[in-house]
């Protein structure tokens, strides 16, 4: 059984990775469904909103970020929770990985299927997402860690194609009243609940700290990278509401790549198409991620954290991965219900993991350095 290094570390990632990080993470499949689940244009305001009580959650992992315990990665955990708790909590990760990335794969497959490749079998679209994953995620996680400077090169200039939806004749602005609600319904509690989990991505960053920087002066790059996210949920949310309308918003599944078939330039058409494949890389390096932190939870629950990682390790986990995904897709995903239940799962999921993540990692840390 030929070993494989995967958590090895030969140096660690600090400040400018942080932020790419922490903005990557929060920019996957909910981006492109934002517009559909807020609607309302007030909703800008909860986009805000919740981005500030997600700054003071990443406050609180940043003081896990630059403990001791943190640096130590699995040792530490044993420390502060021990063995048999830190067991429970992957077994927890292990259950809690699976849906996540089902749902981002099959976001990202539903798309390709809808605009570029309607023909094809989504088992085979599932197959060439996940290959590709495995394959960066096959180069450790120190590696795949570095692949989100290509995932926001890849990704963070899109924004700039949707500047010409602020001006008019494109742009209705008297679509953007009412700018304070006039009610509040459950739809909008939901859209907060929505844009919570959306922004949670960072707390996976939790479990990844051996291979980031302790350095103390992170806090400011989490920041910026959080207020990165903002700005691109509020401005990707206006565009939409300016050109559809709240009424119409809600009524469409990708209302961004729609938009994008219609961004005019000189010599290039079908910008949607070229904007869907640059926003892979993100897809893949998100997939790579909870991959490596997949297999990793399976160490951990089988109690191999001693043993080298293998090949066949990897794979399996790789291949668990894919049969759950083409499961889901075939009783699930095909049908309106079932997608509505799988994507309301991870919302649920995403949020309550926000919440009490670095709520606990804090408190645990607190704890013990006052004792």
């Amino acid at each position: 059984m030929k070993s494989l290094s995967l958590y090895n570390r030969t140096s660690t990632l600090g400040g400018i990775y942080f932020l790419l990080l922490v903005n990557r993470t929060q920019m996957h499949y909910f981006i492109l469904i934002m517009p559909t689940f807020l609607v309302h244009s007030y909703m800008v305001w909860g986009i805000i909103v919740m981005g500030l009580l997600s700054q003071l959650n990443l406050m609180m992992l940043s003081k896990w970020f630059t403990s001791r315990y943190a640096a130590k990665g699995y040792q530490g955990f044993i420390q502060l929770f021990g063995k048999r708790t830190v067991q429970i909590f992957a077994i927890l990760g292990f259950l809690i990985l699976l849906p996540k990335i089902s749902v981002i794969t099959l976001g990202y497959v539903e798309m390709l299927h809808s605009f570029i490749y309607p023909s094809m079998n989504k088992n085979w679209l599932i197959l060439m997402i996940l290959l590709i994953s495995l394959f960066v995620a096959s180069h450790g996680m120190e590696k795949t860690l570095r692949f989100v400077v290509i995932a926001f090169l890849g990704g963070v200039w899109i924004v700039i194609m949707f500047i010409p939806f602020f001006f008019p004749p494109i742009a209705n602005y008297r679509d953007l009243y009412p700018l304070i609600p006039t009610e509040w319904s459950e739809q909008s509690w939901r859209g907060l609940l929505f844009i919570w989990s959306a922004l949670s991505g960072p707390v996976y960053l939790a479990f990844m700290v051996p291979w980031l920087s302790s350095n103390k002066k992170i806090m400011k790059y989490l920041v910026i990278g959080n207020m990165l996210s903002i700005m691109e949920y509020s401005f990707l949310f206006i565009a939409s509401v300016l050109f559809y309308g709240s009424h119409y918003l809600s009524k469409i599944n990708f209302p961004l790549v729609y938009m994008g078939s219609y961004i005019q330039t000189g010599g290039l058409e079908r910008i949607d198409y070229i904007l869907i494949s640059f926003h892979m890389f993100t897809y893949v390096f998100d997939i790579s991620i909870l991959l490596l932190c997949f297999y990793g939870a399976g160490r951990i629950f089988m109690r191999k954290m001693n043993e080298q990682t293998t090949r066949i390790g990897l794979l399996s986990s790789w291949f668990v991965i894919l049969i759950s995904i083409i499961f889901m897709n075939h009783w699930l995903w095909q049908t309106v219900p079932g997608q509505k239940m799988l994507l309301n799962i991870q919302i649920w999921i995403s949020a309550f993991l926000y919440l009490l993540v670095p709520t606990i990692l804090f408190t645990a840390v607190k704890r013990k350095e006052s004792m």
